[in-house]
Parts: structure tokens; C-alpha cells; sequence
């Protein structure tokens, strides 16, 4: 059997502030497993939350408006190299995933986001990181 996160252990995902379904992925994949999704605004803001709380994994948004997807993942892996990364990216061309890669990005979400795909690599990302079972 997975890890089990203790009921006073937060689990805490960061996400870019994007236009895409904020509410929908909180109303279907967070909020039921008592997950907290944090939003940031740009790359400092990224840094900020990162400094003050322990995120289990970070989803940035490629096409972000404030900041540019690959450089906020190279700015986290910087300090906290550790933290998984999802990148959503509107384009996951050669020159994308090769880039996601050297950065040691989880995984690249093809955009609009299928709420699916993303419940599928974060079940993925937790077991493998976490063995954790949270998002079945």
C-alpha cells in the first residue's frame, strides 16, 4: 500500500495563473482529495510560495501572460531543484520536450488541458515521487 499523507500533513500543488479550468480542476481533482491548490501569479510569486510551504508538485503554465513557462521551472529548479514539475504547454513540439526535459519536467500537458490526462500524470507523479496513492 502507498504513502498515506497524515490528516495534519497539507498536500499543496502550485499552479500558474492561467486562463484555462482553474475551477473545474479544483471542483474535480483537488478539492475531493483535500488537496490545496495554490495559484501564483508570476515566477517571484512561484518563488515566494515555494520558500514558505512544501509543494508536492508545481504545474506551470507555458503560455503563462506574466511569465515564460520554461524560465519559471529553470528559476524553481535554481532553489529548490527537488520540486516535480507538469508543464502545460500549448505546442509540445521536439523543441519543447527536449527543453522540458534537460529541466527534469515531469511532464508536458498538451493544452486546453483534458482534466483526464492531468488527474493521469499526477497519479503518476505521486506515485512514483510520493508512492503515493491520492490521485486514483
Amino acid at each position: 500500500m502507498g504513502y498515506n499523507f497524515s490528516q495534519n500533513e497539507e498536500v499543496n500543488v502550485l499552479a500558474s495563473d492561467a486562463n484555462w479550468a482553474w475551477p473545474k480542476a479544483v471542483h474535480d481533482i483537488f478539492q475531493p482529495r483535500g488537496i490545496n491548490l495554490l495559484v501564483a501569479q508570476d515566477v517571484g510569486d512561484f518563488v515566494d510560495i515555494i520558500k514558505r510551504r512544501r509543494i508536492h508538485t508545481a504545474i506551470v503554465d507555458m503560455e503563462s501572460e506574466r511569465s515564460n513557462g520554461l524560465m519559471t521551472v529553470k528559476i524553481i529548479r535554481m532553489d529548490y531543484p527537488l520540486v516535480p514539475c507538469i508543464l502545460l504547454s500549448n505546442e509540445s513540439g521536439e523543441d519543447i520536450l527536449s527543453k522540458a526535459l534537460r529541466l527534469n519536467v515531469f511532464s508536458v500537458i498538451d493544452k486546453p488541458v483534458d482534466m483526464g490526462v492531468l488527474r493521469e500524470q499526477l497519479n503518476k507523479l505521486f506515485m512514483k515521487r510520493y508512492d503515493s496513492h491520492i490521485f486514483e
